[in-house]
């Protein structure tokens, strides 16, 4: 009785595991989307760890947010976009801007939210496709992707201006190593 069980679950296990490969990768949409969004935050990561410390308090005008708290917001924003692309309860867009200060703890937000932006970055188109809403408006995750990517790719703007007001090249600007 035991072998023919056994017989099954090994012709049954590459079956079994091909599917959940197919599950955890992106499809065209969202792989598309996937891609944009690792460019732009691979630069925006590069510019938080490269930027010293001494330049997080730098601001152009007192009327807009330092480097620090850019790289604040994005994590932040990044947590609450991604967390409502994965169906799960949106997390508050300025948790991490109104309470990391230093270098070593926004890099390390930055770090751990773009961690948890991947899961949202490897699902399904399928999955991309259902109805959420984020800031009182109905959308499709796959739409939430694409506004997350958006966003993080303004705010790098934003980085790039407060690096070349201080004579750092941004890492966009420089040839691929």
């Amino acid at each position: 009785m035991r072998l023919p069980l056994l017989l099954f679950a090994l012709a049954a296990a590459p079956a079994l595991s091909s599917a959940q490969t197919r599950a955890a990768a992106p499809g065209p949409a969202v792989g598309t989307l996937r891609e944009l969004w690792k460019d732009i935050t691979r630069n925006v990561s590069l510019a938080a760890t490269e930027v010293p410390e001494s330049l997080y308090a730098f601001k152009p005008v007192a009327s807009v947010r330092s480097f620090g708290e850019i790289i604040g917001h994005i994590a932040g924003s990044q947590y609450n976009m991604c967390s409502v692309a994965l169906g799960e309860p949106a997390r508050p867009e300025d948790a991490i801007e109104r309470t990391r200060t230093t270098k070593a703890a926004l890099v390390q937000a930055l770090r751990e939210s773009s961690e948890y932006c991947d899961r949202a970055y490897a699902q399904a188109d399928a999955d991309a496709q259902r109805q959420t809403s984020l800031f009182g408006q109905t959308r499709t995750r796959l739409s939430i992707l694409g506004l997350n990517a958006i966003h993080n790719g303004e705010h790098y703007g934003n980085l790039v201006t407060y690096m070349r007001i201080n004579a750092l090249v941004p890492p966009s600007s420089r040839p691929r190593q």
